[in-house]
């Protein structure tokens, strides 16, 4: 297994509906990896945080991060990630969309500067990481939390399958919180 960045224009994907944004994001991305790879088989994926209608990507800066998380702060959001599978050698491809419902806590002033300081949102799209250990900044999720980190598991563990690939990643085990996503509960042995 070898980690590859895509080197695309993320930008030029414009679609209005998040779902559909985040899976042509990823196909961008997948696409550029299969041509410099043909033999592989590609795993990409793309998130973004929706609120009131708009997307949320990665922030410009840090007064564009510190604005996002203020916006977020206190409300439920949804987080949508897409994920793209592609055996270039036989143009097979699995395209899968995880969203999640989150509600974020009511953070400080003090607690978005601290952490915009960081630099930690500047590269995460809604500007946190849900895992982040001091900032912390998710009350609830009800849904897939690795699909709110970027790469839903159990979605990456369906999708493979659907491919033909057999691999068994005890994904309901090794996942946390997987008891709100209802895909991770189906992959649960009887």
């Amino acid at each position: 297994m070898r980690a590859v960045t895509a080197d695309v224009d993320e930008e030029s994907v414009d679609h209005p509906d998040p779902r559909t944004n985040v899976v042509r994001t990823a196909d961008l991305k997948a696409q550029a990896v299969a041509a410099t790879f043909p033999e592989a088989i590609v795993i990409a994926a793309d998130t973004t945080v929706a609120i009131d209608g708009h997307m949320l990507g990665k922030p410009a800066d840090a007064i564009e991060a510190a604005a996002m998380l203020t916006r977020l702060r206190g409300r439920e959001h949804q987080v949508h990630t897409g994920l793209v599978l592609r055996q270039a050698s036989s143009s097979r491809h699995v395209y899968s969309v995880s969203s999640t419902d989150v509600v974020m806590r009511a953070y400080s002033d003090e607690e978005i500067g601290k952490y915009v300081a960081s630099a930690d949102p500047l590269d995460k799209a809604g500007a946190y990481a849900i895992q982040h250990p001091d900032f912390a900044p998710v009350e609830q999720v009800r849904g897939c939390y690795s699909g709110v980190v970027g790469l839903s598991m159990c979605q990456l563990s369906v999708a493979l399958r659907r491919l033909g690939i057999d691999v068994d990643l005890n994904v309901a085990e090794r996942t946390q919180d997987y008891q709100d996503c209802a895909l991770c509960q189906s992959l649960l042995p009887d």
